[in-house]
């Protein structure tokens, strides 16, 4: 799961599913000033960041995914108490409607 710099849309929501079952916060932060629809986001604010708790894994959108993959070791420099990982194609390839199914869940 973390042997990756970026996640794309899909393994964003399976990670989030498997993170939260161990108690793990994901975080979508915004980096552009323009929300994802159908998810909440947080605008980057590094003050607020810091206060959540250790180990919450933050990803970072651009527009495209290519800004906050070249920054990737800036926040992971700056947030060395958290997890940092950029969104693939950033909010460029965003699906509002894309939902996982409950085969990708299943152990088939």
């Amino acid at each position: 799961m973390f042997n990756k710099d970026e996640w794309t849309q899909q393994e964003l929501y399976k990670n989030i599913v498997e993170l939260e079952k161990q108690g793990i916060e994901v975080v979508l932060i915004d980096t552009i000033l323009k929300p994802i629809d159908n998810i909440e986001t947080i605008t980057y604010n590094p003050y607020e960041m810091e206060k959540m708790p250790e180990g919450t894994v933050f990803v970072f959108y651009c527009d495209t995914g290519k800004t906050t993959k070249e920054r990737l070791d800036y926040y992971k420099k700056r947030f060395p108490n958290h997890k940092c990982v950029s969104l693939r194609g950033g909010r460029g390839y965003w699906r509002p409607n894309f939902q996982l199914q409950k085969e990708i869940n299943k152990d088939v």
